[in-house]
């Protein structure tokens, strides 16, 4: 079925989209920050202003996605397809990257990097449509990490950098995609060697993994954030339980150490699932878009 009429039949008409409902655009390479002397750029989806002057003024909850990337620089790009059905459906996605930890850029550079994205999009919130009161992060594997410290952190001024300090880096939700949010408890293996690609990144964000450095990578450790009596914004977290980088058990360990802070939070297992790559599916974006609009 084309929806085309055939060709003995009469032309088929369908009203016009003034309002653009369901449409969205890209604005590629947008310069979020120049830290570490060489420009970091994000790539930015947003639903298309329509032609109306109630639309035209909308203004849209954002979404600051970050891929993972053991550490390294993240793809920006990489999920643009999944992503835009987020935009079409009502919300201003910026996919971000940070410096990598293989060029010298040892933590907390791509948490800092991370949230000057947000201040970035929030001081330029006008020119965007963005709702600043209304944003949420989410991330995949070291960009789940990302994610979690983003909403366990926010505002915090050790992590501030110097671009658009003046602008709020806390988010009101969280969405994390099988992040590490223990690594200390990994202990042994890092010093084995044997925590797969992380290993040479774990090396440039701490140093050699000696005893003394490997207390330095509590601080990367979203559990180790939380506090008794703070709740933190409320948290979606999914993983799948045949995941071999980072284990299921890293978010058990954070579902139960969120739920004794008080804060909401679900736990999604995805069963049968490795690292990336077949946990994606239609449903498990479904259940990130639900939780979203329940709670930004």
């Amino acid at each position: 079925m084309t929806g085309l009429p055939a060709p003995d039949q009469e032309i088929r008409v369908v009203p016009a989209n003034h309002t653009m409902e369901g449409m969205a655009y890209m604005i590629p390479d947008i310069v979020f920050s120049e830290a570490g002397g060489k420009p970091l750029k994000l790539q930015l989806l947003r639903p298309w202003p329509g032609y109306t002057e109630e639309t035209r003024n909308r203004k849209y909850p954002l979404i600051v996605f970050i891929q993972g990337s053991a550490f390294r620089s993240p793809d920006p790009c990489r999920k643009i397809p999944q992503l835009s059905m987020f935009a079409q459906a009502g919300y201003v996605v910026a996919s971000v990257t940070h410096r990598s930890s293989l060029e010298g850029n040892p933590f907390p550079a791509y948490l800092q990097d991370v949230k000057t994205a947000v201040r970035f999009l929030r001081a330029h919130g006008e020119e965007y449509d963005i709702d600043t009161a209304r944003v949420a992060a989410w991330g995949s594997s070291s960009g789940g990490n990302t994610a979690l410290l983003l909403g366990f952190t926010g505002d915090e001024e050790r992590y501030k950098t110097d671009e658009y300090r003046e602008y709020s880096d806390a988010v009101k939700a969280v969405v994390d995609c099988f992040g590490p949010a223990d690594m200390s408890r990994n202990r042994s293996r890092i010093l084995n060697g044997e925590v797969f690609e992380y290993s040479d990144s774990l090396k440039c964000l701490i140093g050699e993994p000696t005893e003394r450095n490997l207390e330095r990578i509590k601080e990367m450790d979203p559990v180790r954030h939380l506090k008794k009596g703070k709740k933190e914004p409320p948290v979606l977290i999914m993983h799948g339980d045949q995941d071999p980088v980072v284990p299921f058990e890293q978010s058990e360990l954070l579902y139960r150490s969120l739920r004794e802070t008080g804060t909401e939070t679900v736990l999604v297992r995805v069963e049968g699932a490795p690292h990336e790559r077949s946990f994606w599916s239609r449903q498990v974006l479904d259940i990130v878009r639900e939780f979203l609009d329940s709670h930004v």
